[in-house]
C-alpha cells in the first residue's frame, strides 16, 4: 500500500523502523504529521507480524516522549530491532512485515471481572512492582481469563496473587 493511503499512525511507524534498518539511524520527525499525534501524549504499542505470526511488539503503558508521534517512533524501532523474544528485523524482510499502531486511553482501576472484556479493553495487572499488560482483541485470546492469564505470565505473577487491575481502551491503526 503507498503511504499516501496509508493510515498516518502506520505510515511513521513503518518509515520509523525501515529508516533505522536501513541507516542505522533513528530518522527525524516528519513536519506534516496530523496535530493530534504532535500535540498529544500517550501509551502507544507498536505491533509487526509477518505471516500472520508476530514478529516483534513494543509499548509504553504510560507517555514516556513528547508526543504520540514520537511514541511512535522510537516503540517502532524497539519493536523491529529490541524485542527480546526475536531476532532484529532485517533488510530483506521488510516488505513481508504487517505493522499496527495502538494508542493506548487512560487505564481505569477495575474491581471486578464484570467490568472486563477481552475484546474492548485491554488489561494491567499489577502486584507491587511487577506490571503486566496485554492489548484487547488479540487473536487466540478470546476470554477475560485468558487475557489475565497471559497479562499475569508476563508480570511473572502467580496465578493465586493479589492483583490490581485496571483496563483501557485503544485506538488501533492498521
Amino acid at each position: 500500500m503507498s503511504d499516501k493511503k496509508r493510515d498516518p499512525y502506520v505510515a511513521l511507524a513503518v518509515m520509523s523502523y525501515a529508516h533505522y534498518i536501513k541507516t542505522g539511524r533513528r530518522p527525524r520527525r516528519p513536519l506534516d504529521l496530523p496535530e493530534e499525534m504532535t500535540q498529544q501524549k500517550a501509551g502507544v504499542f507498536v505491533s509487526l507480524h509477518k505471516d500472520g505470526n508476530l514478529r516483534g511488539c513494543i509499548g509504553t503503558i504510560c507517555p514516556q516522549k513528547e508526543s504520540v508521534a514520537d511514541e511512535i517512533m522510537a516503540n517502532a524501532v524497539s519493536a523491529a530491532t529490541m524485542d527480546p523474544r526475536f531476532p532484529p528485523v532485517r533488510e530483506e524482510e521488510l516488505d513481508e512485515i504487517d505493522c499496527s499502531v495502538d494508542v493506548l486511553g487512560d487505564a481505569e482501576e477495575v474491581t471486578s471481572l464484570s467490568e472486563l472484556d477481552a475484546k474492548h479493553y485491554g488489561v494491567i495487572v499489577t502486584s507491587g512492582k511487577r506490571r503486566g499488560l496485554l492489548l484487547p482483541d488479540l487473536e487466540g485470546v478470546d476470554t477475560v481469563e485468558d487475557q489475565l492469564a497471559i497479562a499475569r505470565r508476563k508480570a511473572g505473577i502467580g496465578q493465586n496473587e493479589q492483583v490490581c487491575l485496571e483496563r483501557f481502551r485503544v485506538l488501533r491503526h492498521e
